[in-house]
């Protein structure tokens, strides 16, 4: 059963969380029967305030609780080394817990750090969380007093500290690079469609596609689950069955070397007949055959200013400071999957 919150009592009475606390707090600012029927109602649902809040301003754990949806994915390992690094620089340990993408444990996990094990939390919301826009623990926490940054998945429903990459306008660069080194039949494959990343990928893959004056190919746009990634060569196979095709833009890097090892199966010669560009910069990127050109999100980088932002919402004890949104950069690292603009002039 789930706990009962401040805010929920507020709702109940149709009274503001600040009268509710005065009440329970047996202020004299209350009215005695307002008072009697909060206090009562507190009892009866077995209400019990956040102590972590409530000493917020004089008892500090120094320790930062860390949610991510999957360790294995080298982007969040390396947002993890960021968190890490200004947690360490500033005093602060972390304690870290993975979702495996599922709300349940997600909730589950926040609630029992906030039991005054920790100050405040760096979250990315899991797949199911974001799919069902299930936020309600995360505004509870707030509520409560317990500050939060999200980073990479963020939810617009909540108000609080939020660090994210430019995904939108990376994938408009990446369209503009790929037309700059004479590509015209561009593929879009997403493995995370259901996400705001995935979302604002595909939605800078269009408009890039109309600002070069590309054809948008409906035939050429791959929607594939990110757990299927062992399958990863089968589904995308029959994309290039009868279709025009002379390069591919992937939401992972997995994804994009699938395609690029199908392209080489098919007798393309890359990059000199066909191009591949991958978002997340991992190892296997670097390791892969040709090596794979990617856009950069910076993982580390976004872990440090997530955790700075909440360094600095904790070190400052205010909760009245208004909510900002990081946006972190992205960079187009190329390698061998791709043209340069001096090859091509080169070229001609």
């Amino acid at each position: 059963m789930k706990k009962i919150t401040i805010k929920d009592i507020a709702a109940k009475f149709d009274v503001s969380i600040s009268t509710v606390s005065k009440a329970l707090n047996d202020s004299y600012e209350i009215s005695d029967k307002t008072k009697a029927k909060i206090q009562k109602y507190a009892k009866k649902k077995k209400y019990k305030p956040n102590f972590n809040a409530l000493s917020l301003k004089n008892r500090r754990t120094k320790t930062i609780g860390v949610v991510i949806p999957d360790m294995l994915n080298y982007f969040f390992a390396q947002v993890f080394q960021g968190v890490e690094k200004k947690a360490n620089e500033n005093g602060y340990k972390i304690i870290t817990c993975i979702s495996n993408e599922s709300y349940d444990k997600e909730v589950e996990t926040m609630e029992m750090l906030s039991n005054g094990s920790i100050d405040g939390f760096i979250v990315s919301m899991s797949k199911e969380t974001g799919m069902n826009k299930c936020v309600d623990h995360f505004n509870d926490m707030i509520e409560e007093g317990t500050p939060i940054v999200m980073f990479d998945r963020v939810a617009k429903d909540v108000e609080c500290d939020k660090v994210v990459a430019d995904d939108y306008e990376a994938a408009v660069k990446t369209v503009k690079h790929l037309k700059n080194t004479g590509c015209k039949n561009i593929a879009f494959i997403s493995t995370i469609s259901d996400l705001i990343g995935g979302k604002d990928r595909y939605k800078g893959y269009l408009e890039g596609m109309k600002i070069e004056e590309l054809p948008i190919n409906e035939k050429l746009i791959l929607n594939i689950q990110e757990s299927d990634y062992k399958k990863y060569e089968e589904i995308i196979e029959p994309l290039f069955e009868n279709n025009d095709i002379d390069s591919v833009i992937a939401s992972s890097e997995q994804s994009a070397i699938a395609a690029m090892k199908i392209a080489q199966r098919k007798g393309y010669k890359i990059p000199e007949n066909f191009s591949v560009i991958g978002f997340a910069n991992g190892l296997l990127s670097r390791h892969s055959n040709p090596k794979l050109t990617t856009v950069s999100q910076h993982g580390e980088r976004m872990g440090e200013k997530a955790a700075q932002m909440l360094i600095d919402r904790l070190e400052q004890n205010e909760t009245d400071i208004p909510t900002v949104t990081e946006v972190i950069r992205t960079d187009l690292v190329e390698r061998n999957s791709t043209k340069t603009y001096l090859e091509l002039s080169n070229n001609n």
